[in-house]
């Protein structure tokens, strides 16, 4: 297998691990602190993300790119030096950041809350705003180390330090939430408060990680770059300025979904208000941002995996001219983002009375369930603007990337609060949509005209994807038409649970059978795949 899958996969298995994780824990999260909690975690975390993004500034993402870039032309110690100085300017910028994110929770609670008398205020969304805010003090300078292992194309620190920081964090937030609220008799914006400070928690634990690596890496690595011999001794603030030329982009590419989120804050609550939906926006935020967003996220973790992965591999290829080797890395790219993002996607929307019932409960399933059915396509288009960004960003095209999720997000704020009130809160799923459609749209013409690249092969197995999806969707509706006559799936939540799982187990099955045995995925992934070809049997 090629070095971009290899260290897709990787990336991808340890994201999807943790993002796993991240769907499993709010089952008894939820069950703790219900809607209302998740709504006021989403509050916080949202803007968290942001600053996270804004104080990384892009950075690690881009010392990746840059590593890579050197390593290449056979200069280490430059790599070694803009690792450096990046570790003390992320240090600086974190706690910037936490600063900032700290001393303005009241201000940005104020903005986002309109009146003190729901379930939901100002005070308490400041309260936990404060208490994720501490996790930017350590995260921005861990981060840039995960970027320069990528740098030298070695996934596995990123992969254990990701998977160790959620366990952690769950853990924390669990106990934690559990021993506010039943031993201790608090409150649960209280134990929201601890839940978004098991952020820093988790960091702590990855850091133990990555200090780990480095020292068992740090012999090899200086014999890199005792053994070079030639080094284009840049001054550092050349290499700052070749940095932020690269890191630029990063930042806004990596914030898309993020910025979506925070326009929903400012807009979600009061359009639903004002159309005279007040009962139950509460619970409506809760699935888009927080419960049904972590459903909906889990498919994405290919693309994100994906995006770390190819980059080196991309810059490489670029920096050297080989357009052959560029071209099959680009189609292989999106069309393992294709073969595995379509069905996971349509399969959730499929079956969403049944995952969101079977995970937080049958109450209220009529409408959560139908929020989460329009929301889980939208996968998709994430996952095809983080690809497409990074193919930009590895051909030397990221500026444009930014372009593209400016012009989505402009569509967002302009059109989000009038989507609302036509269609309710179905109008914030369908803004994201359009905004994320755009940003895909841009992309894919940009890679195009930059390097004459052609979607020829890519369209005709995207076809065959879409048949495939098509089989798979009339086997589950025939399952779930036969269990019906069994199981009470749409009333009882162990009903939905077992109607979930032989749906997914089945549509599942049938889906990879004929990928695997129309050689799809040997195509698609540049060799047979054992593991599938044993799950079936052959």
């Amino acid at each position: 297998m090629s070095n971009i899958v290899r260290g897709t996969m990787l990336l991808t298995g340890a994201s999807f691990l943790s993002k796993l994780l991240g769907m499993l824990y709010v089952i008894p999260f939820n069950a703790l602190v219900g809607d209302e909690g998740g709504t006021l975690y989403a509050y916080a975390y949202t803007p968290y993300s942001i600053f996270i993004s804004l104080s990384t500034v892009g950075i690690p993402l881009a010392v990746s790119k840059f590593v890579s870039k050197y390593n290449s032309l056979g200069d280490y110690e430059t790599g070694m030096r803009m690792f450096k100085a990046g570790s003390a300017l992320m240090l600086g910028t974190g706690i910037i950041a936490f600063l900032i994110m700290f001393l303005g929770a009241d201000v940005l609670a104020n903005w986002m809350i309109r009146g003190d008398e729901g379930d939901v205020t100002a005070e308490d969304v400041a309260f936990v705003t404060r208490m994720v805010s501490i996790a930017l003090i350590i995260i921005p300078s861990m981060s840039i180390v995960r970027g320069f292992f990528q740098g030298h194309n070695s996934m596995g620190p990123t992969a254990v330090s990701q998977v160790v920081e959620q366990i952690v964090r769950i853990a924390f937030i669990l106990v934690g939430s559990y021993i506010i609220l039943h031993v201790m008799g608090g409150s649960i914006v209280t134990a929201v408060g601890f839940s978004t400070f098991a952020a820093f928690i988790g960091a702590l634990g990855s850091c133990v990680v990555l200090a780990s690596y480095w020292k068992k890496r740090k012999p090899s690595l200086d014999r890199q770059v005792d053994q070079q011999l030639y080094t284009y001794d840049f001054r550092t603030s050349d290499l700052f300025k070749e940095l932020f030329r690269y890191a630029g982009p990063f930042v806004l590419v990596g914030l898309a979904i993020p910025l979506y989120q925070f326009v929903d804050q400012f807009t979600f609550e009061p359009a639903m208000l004002a159309s005279g939906r007040q009962d139950v926006w509460v619970e409506a935020y809760s699935v888009i941002n927080m419960y049904g967003h972590k459903i909906v996220i889990i498919p994405m973790t290919i693309a994100t995996g994906l995006s770390l992965a190819m980059l080196p591999s991309l810059t490489q290829s670029f920096t050297n001219n080989n357009e052959q080797i560029l071209t099959k890395q680009i189609n292989q790219a999106l069309q393992i983002i294709l073969v595995l993002v379509i069905p996971a996607s349509v399969g959730i929307a499929i079956l969403s009375d049944e995952a969101y019932g079977a995970l937080f409960g049958m109450g209220n399933i009529e409408m959560k369930g139908t929020l989460l059915a329009w929301y889980a396509p939208i996968a998709l288009l994430f996952a095809l603007f983080t690809v497409t960004s990074g193919i930009l960003q590895g051909i030397d095209q990221q500026n444009y990337a930014v372009i593209s999720l400016v012009a989505g997000l402009f569509a967002k704020i302009l059109l989000n609060s009038q989507l609302i009130h036509m269609f309710g809160a179905k109008g914030a799923i369908f803004g994201t949509a359009i905004a994320a459609g755009i940003a895909v749209i841009l992309n894919f013409w940009r890679i195009k005209s930059a390097i004459d690249f052609r979607f020829k092969q890519t369209i005709k197995r995207t076809v065959l994807i879409v048949i495939f999806t098509l089989i798979m969707c009339i086997v589950v509706w025939i399952l779930k038409s036969i269990m019906s006559l069994f199981i009470p799936y749409e009333e009882s939540r162990w009903a939905a649970t077992v109607m979930l799982l032989i749906g997914a187990v089945g549509g599942g099955f049938v889906y990879l059978a004929l990928a695997y045995t129309s050689t799809l995925l040997e195509r698609v992934f540049g060799g047979r795949i054992p593991l599938v070809g044993r799950l079936l049997g052959r």
